[in-house]
């Protein structure tokens, strides 16, 4: 599993594929989150504003499993 590290509070789920590189843009979140099957904590979610907090778990299809760590104080 790849860490993957913020230095805010949370991060939306369409800046995270971009930070995680599973997408080159924030453009192609859209599209991409309607044809890739994405979960968090284990669950199905594909909405491009889903705040992503330190400790959630990641699995993008085709793209791998993240850990999101804050470096937030």
């Amino acid at each position: 599993m790849k860490r993957i590290e913020i230095t805010t509070e949370y991060i939306a789920l369409g800046q995270f594929l971009k930070l995680a590189d599973c997408i080159s843009t924030g453009g192609q979140a859209k599209q991409f989150l309607q044809e890739t099957v994405i979960r968090i904590n284990g669950a199905v979610d594909n909405r491009r504003g889903r705040k992503l907090y330190s400790g959630d778990t990641v699995e993008v299809e085709g793209c791998g499993r993240f850990e999101v760590v804050s470096t937030c104080s």
